[in-house]
């Protein structure tokens, strides 16, 4: 009997969301059309927000319940979320439908993004997030916020497809983006608690319950609102929830536990700061060359995205569960899959050029 609640609970966690995804995007896409602002704009700022509300709920709420395991679950949150979110939500949208990308992703919002984690990395590198680097990082977000709206009017794309939005008014359009999100957000803290009672009844540790289904739990609203824009041919906003989002974790997210945090910082484990901390730049330093390769994001790209992601699931479950076979695996891991999937980067960015040569 508690089995088939559990079924039950995951079957209406995932229902909730993919409704919550529809409305959310829906009315996203209307929102642009009224404001006159480029999807990609509105997928950086709006979607993003909203949907990166679980991991402000879930870092703030452990931030301010003190204590280092409160600090682990803030920082652990927001680190992997955005690892989650490069490599499965970006992944997964474009196996679904491939995602172009637009040059203003290339020439300012992905540069920005490595900045920004490279400095996160820096200011976690000492083993506390500060309150005054929480400010510096709330700081540079108030910064890049007033950018987005002043450069919004030159993102113009006549090949935007926005049409299906026309007739909405504004307080219908706000009415779906407020119900979307209720959604995505019930929707996640459904499925959460189902997937975790149903993997703890099959005897599942809680490490690798953690590892798995909470921090992708927080990330449940980026995937299926990218799923959505990306099955409805909406890729601008599918591709700038994922940056947006990555940009906003780091940011806001951080940026509040961080000032929150009191006179002593958020602590950071020197795992996160020897292992995690470096993997989530690595992912995003790995998708520039992906987001050059042919203007858009393929569907074998979106493959090798979602392998490197069981990649990093293996390495974090052997640690937890099999730390003796994790050297062997590491090496496996460097010596021939990673090299490979670089090869297959590079040969597709150079099959393009050749192509557009």
């Amino acid at each position: 009997m508690p089995e088939a609640m559990n079924v039950l609970q995951i079957l209406a966690g995932i229902l909730l969301l993919f409704g919550g995804g529809e409305l959310f995007v829906g009315g996203s896409v209307a929102l642009a059309v009224l404001f006159g602002i480029p999807q990609i704009v509105i997928g950086l700022t709006v979607v993003s927000l909203g949907t990166s509300a679980p991991e402000l709920f879930v870092s703030l709420t452990s931030t301010l319940q003190g204590g280092s395991g409160g600090d682990a679950i803030a920082i652990t949150n927001v680190v992997g979320s955005n690892i989650f979110n490069m490599l499965v939500v970006l992944g997964a949208s474009a196996v679904v439908m491939p995602l172009r990308v637009k040059h203003r992703l290339i020439r300012r919002d992905v540069p920005l993004l490595i900045a920004v984690s490279m400095a996160t990395w820096g200011m976690a590198s000492g083993g506390r997030v500060t309150w005054v680097a929480g400010l510096a990082l709330l700081s540079a977000l108030v910064i890049n916020l007033i950018w987005e709206s002043r450069t919004a009017s030159e993102e113009e794309d006549p090949d935007d497809d926005l049409a299906e939005a026309g007739d909405t008014s504004l307080p219908l359009a706000a009415l779906k983006l407020a119900g979307g999100l209720l959604l995505l957000v019930l929707g996640s803290k459904v499925l959460v608690k189902g997937a975790i009672a149903a993997a703890a009844s099959l005897g599942v540790s809680e490490a690798v319950i953690g590892v798995t289904i909470v921090s992708a739990g927080t990330s449940m609203p980026e995937l299926v609102t990218s799923l959505v824009a990306a099955y409805r041919r909406q890729t601008d906003l599918a591709i700038g929830n994922v940056v947006g989002s990555n940009l906003l974790n780091q940011l806001l997210i951080l940026g509040v536990c961080g000032l929150f945090s009191g006179p002593g910082g958020l602590e950071v484990s020197q795992l996160m700061i020897n292992r995690d901390i470096p993997i989530m730049v690595a992912t995003t330093l790995a998708c520039l060359p992906i987001f050059w390769s042919g203007g858009e994001i393929s569907r074998q790209e979106g493959w090798l995205l979602l392998f490197l992601y069981g990649l990093f699931l293996a390495e974090e479950i052997l640690h937890t569960m099999a730390a003796s076979t994790l050297d062997e695996f590491r090496l496996i891991a460097l010596a021939g899959v990673l090299p490979v999937a670089l090869v297959f980067v590079v040969w597709n960015a150079l099959s393009w050029r050749q192509q557009k040569s």
